[in-house]
């Protein structure tokens, strides 16, 4: 019997019955130097038993804030006012020991970081019996085997071993699962979830979202899930609440906000997210301009400053959140005037799209790797170490970049991505395999200066922008910095410093500044101006976008766009975001173990995936489509990526291989004793290493999201697809 059914309270229907969660005029305040930020600004909703509530918004705009103030965790510094209450009983005010009665037992959180949740030193049974017992009369036989229960419920291999683990030996996924299993130790009646996948690859994710499914199906619980993934709250939520300045701006039924938004700023945000099904060639909606500063009370609309259809009479006074449509409300005065449009290019400028009309093969190549392998050894012993391994990083590769092409290496953390990036820029003429600049091999260079002058070719922008920057540098000496290496005059400098600014769309009156003086959008441009200073033919994007809102994210990838076809400088992109690859690049690799899976034109490997890591991967990127999102087919890959320890003798990826598992045993042993290489597929350039790529595999249908009770919504389950 499962938990729910133990639980009668948790049957409630959600659509008739008395909300489980209320919050009314929620305000938070933090007292600083500066003055006192409104982080927080009348948030209303009721969330009903059994439904699924999603909450997004830009970074800043009060999400995570509004979940640490129900839960009773924000800082001493912080003043809360308005009411919450759970079942009727108001939690606003109650000491932190009384609200410790109702946190983990009747409300629990999964939060973004599963490492920063755990304990180091004690083992994962041990926090979750911690978690029961906390609440509960219960001895610590029974508490241990709820626990292993638990670890089974939300997937952890070999529970009944591994309970006994510590949280460093798992990966992160698995660790989140943890947390979850903690988060449900008590049949929680709400369960939020604070970015609960946002450092995950999307394979892992994908698991992650199945594992609070079934979380909420034991418990029947009603939650929160706070992101910034469009796509996951389309797959997940019931209804949505949208945010911005601290204040919902939008909420309503998932369906209606989607479909019909009645806000610039929610057209804004789902104009703004590639699409990873969709193979049209377009610019995104970038949203200019940036958040107001919470210090100083709004006296108008706050989202004016940055809404292209924004007039007088929106400056005054804000508009309150009112009724468009049955259960939808905006907070926008001219939310009318949105009944008509398709899409948010109907109201914001979109750039227009960057035009590359060239062919593939008579253009130069620009960059060539050829049967590059980075192997890193295995050593033992304390005082005489010895090898006893390799690790395969990296294990032959094969590509090349042509002029003004965009080629983009996809795979999980782990696979070797980065590592082939930096044997690229370390261009060591020892490097196991070769690699060719311009048709100069890097085993040719000897001197020092012809080694600078290639690599003054090949530039690199990093993930985390205020990581690569120096912050006491002000963005003149940050992008002056190679050109003064070069031997540039300090007034030649400073003209290319400006002409660099004003290419990527910044302003060149600002060279003065300090990185810290920009937002996260700004700095990724200034890190792109700094690698275009030497006039590079190729730049490699290590996750160039990855840690940017998406309404940031759309503006960089639209100036990546136009610099390719404008300057005609080559890419090598590296990301986990799929979407994004198919919005920019021309060709791409799929990487798994050290090794290319599949490799082709971009639109032919994303229509016609054929190796099924491929397909795994294509199907767990969520789709900011509530109705496409409903009806798809996920394949769940089982467990993590191996270790490069212990790597399989024949295919790397049988292990996890859905294709494998409804394989005779014959043809299993051909996948467990030999390699497949790369073969073609039919069309061209398109390669792809399985035995059996049109083989059945093993699909789950994405959940419905609750529609009834708790008890009555639809459960996942498993078909044979063919593809």
């Amino acid at each position: 019997m499962s938990a729910a059914q133990n639980s009668g309270s948790h049957a409630a229907n959600p659509t008739t019955g008395q909300p489980v969660l209320s919050v009314r005029d929620l305000h938070v305040r933090f007292g600083t130097e500066a003055g006192s930020v409104h982080a927080v600004r009348g948030v209303d909703f009721d969330l009903q038993p059994g439904r699924v509530l999603g909450i997004v918004g830009e970074s800043g705009s009060g999400k995570s804030v509004t979940s640490l103030a129900i839960m009773g965790l924000l800082a001493d510094n912080a003043k809360v006012t308005g009411s919450i209450t759970y079942n009727g009983t108001e939690l606003l005010g109650l000491s932190d020991k009384a609200m410790s009665g109702y946190r983990g037992k009747d409300i629990a959180m999964v939060f973004q970081d599963p490492l920063s949740s755990l304990t180091p030193v004690h083992t994962v049974g041990d926090q979750i019996v911690e978690a029961l017992r906390a609440h509960g009369s219960i001895g610590k036989d029974k508490a241990r085997a709820r626990a292993i229960e638990l670890l089974d419920i939300v997937g952890i291999p070999s529970p009944t071993t591994r309970v006994d683990s510590y949280p460093h030996e798992f990966s992160g996924g698995m660790r989140q699962r943890v947390v979850i299993a903690i988060a449900i130790a008590n049949n929680p009646r709400v369960i939020i979830a604070d970015e609960p996948t946002t450092a995950l690859d999307v394979t892992i994710q994908a698991q992650i979202l199945d594992v609070l499914k079934i979380a909420q199906r034991e418990t029947g619980a009603a939650v929160i899930m706070i992101t910034h993934d469009l796509g996951v709250v389309a797959g997940i939520a019931d209804e949505v609440m949208v945010m911005y300045a601290g204040k919902p701006v939008e909420k309503g039924p998932v369906d209606d906000v989607y479909e019909r938004p009645r806000m610039p700023y929610t057209v804004g945000l789902l104009g703004s997210i590639p699409r990873v099904d969709s193979a049209e060639k377009r610019s995104l909606v970038p949203i200019e301009g940036n958040p107001p500063n919470l210090l100083v009370e709004p006296t108008g609309c706050p989202f004016a400053p940055r809404c292209p259809i924004a007039v007088d009479a929106c400056l005054d006074g804000e508009p309150p959140l009112q009724g468009v449509d049955p259960g939808h409300q905006a907070a926008c005065i001219r939310s009318q005037d949105l009944r008509s449009i398709d899409g948010a290019e109907d109201i914001f400028p979109v750039p227009p799209v960057a035009e590359n009309a060239l062919t593939r093969r008579p253009r130069e190549v620009v960059l060539r790797v050829e049967n590059l392998h980075r192997h890193f050894p295995l050593m033992k012993g304390t005082l005489f170490k010895r090898q006893v391994g390799d690790v395969k990083g990296v294990d032959g590769l094969d590509f090349d970049i042509r002029e003004g092409e965009c080629m983009a290496i996809v795979g999980e953390s782990g696979c070797g991505k980065t590592t082939t990036l930096l044997e690229i820029m370390e261009m060591s003429p020892k490097t196991d395999g070769n690699i060719v600049v311009l048709g100069t091999s890097i085993k040719d260079v000897r001197r020092k200066a012809e080694i600078t002058k290639l690599r003054s070719n090949v530039q690199l922008v990093f993930q985390d922008p205020m990581g690569a920057l120096d912050p006491r540098f002000t963005v003149f000496e940050v992008i002056a910095e190679p050109l003064q290496t070069a031997g540039y005059s300090r007034a030649d400098c400073e003209k290319r410093v400006r002409e660099l600014m004003r290419t990527v769309g910044l302003m060149p009156d600002h060279l003065n500044r300090f990185p810290t003086q920009f937002s996260g959008g700004q700095r990724q441009r200034i890190g792109i101006a700094r690698a275009l200073a030497l006039n590079p033919k190729v730049i490699i994007l290590d996750e160039p976008v990855s840690a940017l809102d998406v309404s940031i994210q759309a503006g960089v990838i639209n100036l990546l766009d136009h610099l390719k076809a404008q300057l005609g400088i080559s890419y090598l992109f590296v990301a986990h975001d799929l979407a994004v690859v198919r919005h920019i690049s021309d060709r791409v690799g799929v990487m798994y173990l050290g090794k290319f899976v599949e490799i082709g034109d971009v639109d032919e490997v994303f229509d016609h995936p054929t190796h099924p890591y491929t397909r795994a991967l294509l199907s767990a990127i969520p789709l900011p489509d509530p109705g496409k999102e409903r009806t798809r087919q996920r394949i769940l890959l089982s467990g993590d990526l191996p270790s490069p320890l212990e790597r399989p003798e024949g295919c790397d990826f049988a292990t996890r291989c859905p294709v494998f598992k409804g394989l005779d045993e014959d043809r299993r042993n051909r996948c467990r004793t030999e390699e497949p290489p790369l073969i073609g597929t039919g069309a061209a350039d398109h390669l792809q290493a399985c035995f059996f790529p049109e083989e059945k595999l093993v699909t789950t249908r994405v959940s419905a999201r609750s529609t009834t009770s708790a008890d009555d919504r639809p459960q996942a389950h498993t078909e044979r697809n063919t593809r």
